[in-house]
């Protein structure tokens, strides 16, 4: 008799929880936006007072905060973190939680392989750091840039040496310049997210609209 009224005690307490939105649950992990040899890229928009998914990590990780907050972790731990910020880790299980409003992450998990960066051999300056661009995180692994393209101002003709992840924050038109003169011109949305390959020489410039970006370079 006990036991059976506890059983029903328990369901009458779990219904009315739910009924009142104290229960919680973490979704599943979406499914990647890219997924190659090197990375496994998700984008994970975050409710505020929610937890996000349960992504688990086998390695090393970076999240990009294409829209930032204060962001509570799956350990209890709160830290305020731009948009435009970077953080980095390894392994275990996140699940984030915006405590101050919606968030967006993007979470790019890395691959445990050789390095793919490869030799400059073309005397061009490196594609970082260049004139506007702001690094902000660096390690033996990764860097992170924070960079505007100006109308007008194309950027000096460069060298890719390493593999990049590129979150596009503005709405406009690109113009890349071999260094043979050819133009090639590219559109990119708010929140569109590209791998680029290396061994890349050219020079860019916003020819309509407005355009920045996050840019991860994996060393």
């Amino acid at each position: 008799m006990k036991k059976a009224m506890f059983c029903a005690l328990t369901a009458l307490v779990t219904t009315a929880l739910s009924q009142t939105g104290w229960t919680q649950t973490t979704a599943p992990a979406p499914a990647p936006v890219i997924d190659n040899q090197h990375v496994t890229v998700r984008d994970i928009a975050l409710e505020k007072g929610k937890a996000g998914p349960a992504i688990t990590h086998a390695g090393d990780y970076v999240v990009l905060f294409y829209q930032g907050g204060r962001i509570k972790g799956a350990d209890g731990k709160t830290a305020d973190y731009p948009s435009g910020g970077a953080s980095f880790g390894h392994g275990g299980t996140t699940s984030d939680t915006a405590l101050n409003g919606p968030a967006r992450e993007i979470v790019v998990d890395i691959k445990n392989i050789p390095s793919r960066t490869v030799p400059n051999t073309t005397g061009l300056p490196p594609a970082f750091p260049r004139p506007g661009s702001k690094k902000i995180l660096e390690n033996d692994k990764i860097r992170v840039w924070n960079y505007a393209w100006v109308a007008g101002k194309p950027s000096p003709m460069h060298f890719h040496d390493t593999e990049v992840v590129v979150v596009f924050r503005g709405n406009g038109d690109i113009t890349s310049t071999s260094m043979s003169g050819q133009k090639t011109v590219a559109h990119h949305s708010p929140g569109d997210i590209v791998f680029n390959a290396p061994n890349r020489a050219h020079s860019e410039e916003v020819v309509k609209g407005k355009q920045s970006a996050i840019m991860l370079e994996l060393k």
